[in-house]
């Protein structure tokens, strides 16, 4: 589920639609969060589908660590990438605002967490690391850097009004608590990474 502060609008006929902010939302708020409403599906359900569900599945979900594909049920589905992006995903189904978003901006994340199997391209932009694809091995190769980013924002998460805080299991919270109490280290970005020797199955994004 989406954060509540939050719509859908058409950008261009290029990108299409991406999701803003209506009001401001502080770092270390959870803009994101896995619901019981979202749709998983195994690839096996994945490759029973016809072709043109196929497709529809191929641009609006993301690959969980358990290689499960998970479609969205709100406007979550439309967050677009960008290599500066305001959001970054857990380890806990959750996402976190890495910087103040301000009232009018698009929420975006990092396709390079999400799991793809094949490069794609994206549109220009400048960014502080130069990329210019989104890689599979996007994870392995950056998980220290989000990783600190999401340290740097742990915190604040008690700190801030959290709406979607009731839709993180009572384990995750708690977890939520321990990690701030230094209790317990922070589980890295890394863990949501698909871990397969047959390469998984294969997404076709389009360029965002």
């Amino acid at each position: 589920m989406i954060h509540p502060h939050t719509e859908l609008k058409f950008i261009n006929e290029q990108i299409g639609f991406g999701i803003f902010a209506t009001e401001p939302i502080p770092a270390g708020t959870i803009t994101w969060a896995l619901d019981s409403l979202d749709m998983v599906f195994t690839p096996t359900q994945i490759e029973s589908f016809d072709l043109d569900i196929k497709k529809t599945l191929d641009i609006y979900c993301y690959i969980a660590n358990t290689g499960n594909w998970v479609y969205c049920w709100d406007i979550s589905k439309y967050m677009n990438h960008s290599f500066n992006s305001s959001c970054l995903t857990t380890a806990y189904d959750f996402e976190l605002a890495i910087r103040d978003i301000q009232k009018g901006e698009q929420l975006t994340c990092d396709y390079g967490y999400l799991n793809i199997q094949e490069p794609f391209d994206c549109l220009p932009e400048k960014n502080t690391l130069n990329r210019l694809r989104v890689m599979p091995n996007d994870l392995l190769d950056f998980y220290p850097i989000w990783d600190k980013q999401l340290e740097s924002v742990f915190p604040f998460i008690l700190k801030q009004n959290q709406p979607l805080l009731k839709y993180l299991s009572a384990h995750t919270q708690h977890q939520i608590v321990a990690i701030n109490a230094h209790k317990k280290k922070m589980d890295s970005i890394l863990n949501c990474f698909y871990r397969t020797e047959q390469g998984g199955v294969t997404p076709e994004k389009q360029t965002i």
